[in-house]
């Protein structure tokens, strides 16, 4: 991987990652870069099993936008129009950014572990989705130390056909996060935080 254009730490990077939802198209760093990031990301995510079963799309420029007007007009057809002014504005702000990442798992991977070492086949969809969970991390702080913002969003399943068929996805990919990426317009607000000794224990 190339030099980071950024100089923050580990520890401040992950406090300064944030769901931020107000975002733009102006370009920040290179689409060769955002490659880079994106590539290094899965290549060094941890699996168990070494499974590398995650999967990822990168939607850029008109392909970004058409998965927001995608997912808008899926959610048209079954949000009542008198009520569909709030996920609107999500999907203008979703559209409003320079590109999406799309997360999937390769099933037939997870089911080829779940035959081949039967002991444990009921835990592979869990770790696989833990596997994920972590790339999904580390791509969201990486766009992040490159100057993007970032949000974590769920529609699927009710977009997977569409995804898979616009894009031409493989069957045995299950659409697991999309995540809208964009220069920051506005930063994010404070959050309240639980007091840490109501959450972690340290025994010796």
């Amino acid at each position: 991987m190339g030099t980071l254009t950024a100089t923050k730490d580990f520890y401040t990077a992950v406090q300064a990652r944030r769901s931020i939802y107000a975002i733009s198209k102006e370009q920040v760093v290179s689409d060769e870069r955002i490659q880079e990031v994106v590539n290094h990301a899965v290549q060094y995510t941890p699996s168990s099993f070494n499974s590398q079963s995650a999967r990822v799309v990168v939607l850029l420029g008109k392909q970004h936008d058409k998965l927001w007007n995608m997912t808008t007009d899926t959610l048209k057809a079954i949000v009542p129009a008198d009520q569909f002014g709030p996920t609107q504005d999500k999907m203008n702000a979703f559209g409003a950014g320079y590109g999406t990442v799309l997360f999937f798992e390769d099933t037939a991977v997870v089911e080829g572990l779940q035959k081949q070492f039967a002991a444990y086949a009921d835990n592979f969809p869990v770790w696989s989705n833990q596997s994920n969970g972590m790339l999904q991390y580390v791509i969201w702080t990486s766009l992040e130390l490159e100057g993007f913002g970032a949000s974590l969003q769920h529609y699927n399943p009710l977009i997977d056909d569409k995804v898979k068929a616009e894009w031409e996805i493989p069957a045995s990919w299950k659409l697991l996060a999309q995540m809208p990426f964009g220069k920051v317009v506005a930063p994010a607000g404070d959050k309240p935080v639980q007091p840490l000794s109501e959450r972690v224990r340290f025994v010796k």
